[in-house]
């Protein structure tokens, strides 16, 4: 869509050039990667090579087991580690709430970063758990510390998987146990993405693809595009920190709030609140303005229901229903924060007028 602006990298990041090329480069050749006959293995080298250089790219040494997403990367984990309950934190994406719906929550503080002391606490009644915790939220782009939590999980004898779908290619991968990775975050196609294991003996495998953890058919194409992404350079992210820094300060001259101001941030991704302006009328007004940003997670963006992340970091809901999310990629450029601004601005003017 020509001459529109898009801010919502958070949700995915249109696919680049270099995937789109390596994904039909695939598909010239494309047989199954099973096969014995010569197509067939003439694939399997694909794969496995990608594998490799998704590793290397993200600086990753051990088992890399490719999935349809982040989604089927959690669900892997969830069921098959050799682990005890489970622990969470009360924000994490709604893919790890869904299928951890009996797990202790671990509270985050009115800054949106993790309550260690609770997650002490849950430990210390845990016998051989598994912990997640995102890398950096979703929503607020708060930086979890990541280290601090797996010393404390590893003296508890637990083992740590970490979402790293917002982080990976931007930010060093933490030391974790199980780490998710999604391709369309990096500017990769979407239905891939990988579960990274340190130690493949706390994960039971159930036989077919991949060293038997996943059945299927790996989708070699889009694993391609998955490869090219992550070898991408990523040096964008440092004017991204810039960029950032810009439209804080310009959100909080105009009045604005800025979500989680205080704590350790990404600088891909930042929520703001318009006091007095609903986020569903600030997106529908960007859109019309032809600029794409979100409210939360887009997977439930769709819905009229609070942002969790926010209800847990104790926002009232009418404030948190008046916070959008503004979330940066590799063309961000500051004509686009600049275009975003004048928009903001006179909404906002016109709210305070009324």
């Amino acid at each position: 869509m020509p001459d529109r602006i898009y801010l919502d990298h958070a949700s995915t990041t249109p696919i680049l050039p270099a995937a789109a090329a390596a994904m039909q480069a695939a598909c010239g050749v494309w047989a199954n990667p099973s096969s014995p006959h010569a197509e067939g293995r003439a694939v399997r080298a694909m794969l496995e090579d990608a594998r490799r250089r998704i590793a290397a790219s993200l600086g990753w040494n051990k088992t890399l087991i490719f999935t349809s997403g982040a989604t089927e990367a959690i669900s892997l984990a969830f069921e098959r580690a050799r682990a005890g309950e489970h622990i969470v934190s009360a924000i994490e994406h709604p893919a790890v709430l869904r299928v951890a719906p009996e797990a202790r929550q671990i509270a985050v503080r009115a800054d949106g970063t993790l309550d260690l002391e609770d997650l002490d606490t849950a430990l210390s009644r845990a016998r051989s758990p598994l912990v997640a915790v995102q890398s950096v939220n979703n929503e607020t782009g708060v930086i979890h510390p990541i280290k601090l939590v797996a010393g404390r999980v590893k003296a508890a004898g637990g083992l740590l998987l970490v979402d790293c779908a917002q982080s990976a290619g931007k930010l060093p991968l933490p030391d974790a146990d199980f780490l998710i990775i999604a391709a369309h975050k990096l500017g990769g196609p979407p239905g891939t993405g990988a579960l990274l294991v340190k130690d493949i003996a706390t994960l039971d495998a159930i036989g077919g693809q991949e060293g038997g953890f996943r059945p299927g058919t790996a989708a070699v194409p889009a694993i391609m595009g998955f490869a090219a992404a992550a070898e991408a350079d990523h040096s964008w992210y440092e004017e991204a920190k810039r960029l950032r820094a810009k439209l804080d300060r310009a959100i909080l001259e105009a009045g604005g709030e800025i979500v989680a101001a205080s704590a350790p941030r990404i600088a891909t991704i930042s929520a703001y609140r318009m006091p007095g302006v609903p986020g569903a009328s600030q997106m529908m007004q960007l859109d019309l303005a032809g600029i794409a940003v979100s409210a939360g997670s887009a997977c439930a963006s769709g819905s009229l229901k609070t942002s969790h992340v926010l209800t847990a970091m104790g926002w009232a809901e009418d404030a948190a229903r008046e916070v959008i999310r503004v979330s940066f990629g590799p063309r961000t450029s500051e004509s686009d924060i600049d275009a975003l601004l004048g928009e903001w601005r006179a909404l906002f003017g016109k709210r305070r007028a009324a």
